[in-house]
């Protein structure tokens, strides 16, 4: 069964009239032509109102969506002979961090992400998207393979934070996030980041110290989810709402902040509308970004990644309070 949204019931509801019609349509002599075609208008209408005026918690809601492209989705349309590698060479493998080499236009990149699953089964091989230590020692591994060899760093952020059990933290879960943003800062070669769901607090920044970082229209990017905020501000997770719209973690609202370079449109609806056409969106996003980055010699590289993440906010005295 399709995960239906709140806000969107309306539009589901007028398309499965629509569709409705048309089957009576097929198997009878009566001509609904016309009424379909206003209904189809009115349709159209009915989305650009509603998903053209998205709440920051709308957006929200389409982030965590079940049916939203996950990185191995990405992967399958943007790249070609994607091989996946498992294991950090100190405990074990966490499938809730995927790395791998690849091609993306014949040019050979590696290629890390978060992977949530769609189906209770799938989350739970994948630990809902929630990287353990193992994970990011498994990213690190390849960021620093991908330095060695001269390639081009892709990842994918979709994550609602690194799982905060008591295994993860015995096994240095902080020193493990920790040591991949140190090490990402000073790596030579161009690191590009895509948030395509949830960029969660610490369990995101650990494969997204980029010299690029780019959001999907619909996805978030905060340092801690908004049930979490108003636990935390109003002592009440239901203002959850309320928190979103304060927090600004939107797309929009990070690239007027400078948190992020690039907001990638997404097709009307949500990215899980049209795979595809996110795919090649978001191709072209990093196309034009490898471009750039990769006319850039290595000093002058990691003098533009300081540079980037230096300006990002602005610390004042008290006696500018």
């Amino acid at each position: 069964m399709k995960q239906v949204l709140e806000f969107e019931k309306p539009v589901v509801e007028l398309r499965e009239k629509i569709e409705e019609l048309k089957a009576m349509t097929k198997d009878s002599d009566i001509d609904l032509s016309d009424e379909i075609a206003k209904m189809e208008k009115r349709l159209a209408r009915l989305e650009n109102d509603i998903y053209g005026k998205l709440k920051p918690w709308d957006r929200v809601q389409i982030a965590r969506h079940s049916e939203r492209p996950t990185s191995l989705d990405y992967i399958e349309q943007l790249f070609t002979n994607f091989i996946e590698f498992h294991g950090d060479r100190f405990y074990g493998d966490d499938e809730a961090l995927i790395a791998g080499i690849a091609k993306f236009k014949d040019k050979p990149v590696t290629v890390i992400g978060h992977q949530r699953g769609k189906t209770t089964k799938e989350n739970l091989k994948h630990n809902f998207g929630m990287p353990h230590p193992e994970g990011y020692r498994k990213a690190l591994r390849h960021m620093k393979q991908a330095e060695k060899f001269n390639r081009p760093i892709i990842t994918f952020i979709d994550t609602k934070g690194a799982y905060p059990g008591k295994a993860a933290e015995e096994r240095g879960q902080s020193e493990a996030i920790a040591r991949n943003l140190m090490e990402m800062a000073g790596l030579t070669v161009p690191v590009i980041s895509v948030v395509i769901g949830e960029g969660g607090s610490g369990g995101a920044l650990g494969i997204g110290v980029a010299d690029r970082i780019h959001m999907l229209e619909n996805s978030t990017y905060s340092v801690i989810s908004p049930e979490g905020a108003a636990a935390l501000l109003w002592k009440d997770s239901g203002q959850a709402e309320r928190a979103a719209k304060t927090m600004k973690i939107t797309a929009k609202d990070l690239k007027e902040l400078g948190v992020v370079d690039d907001v990638i449109k997404e097709p009307l609806g949500g990215a899980h509308r049209d795979v595809v056409t996110q795919a090649l969106s978001i191709s072209k996003v990093i196309d034009d970004s490898l471009q750039e980055l990769e006319a850039e010699n290595e000093t002058t590289l990691l003098d533009k990644r300081w540079e980037k993440y230096n300006k990002i906010g602005k610390v004042r005295s008290l006696l500018e309070v």
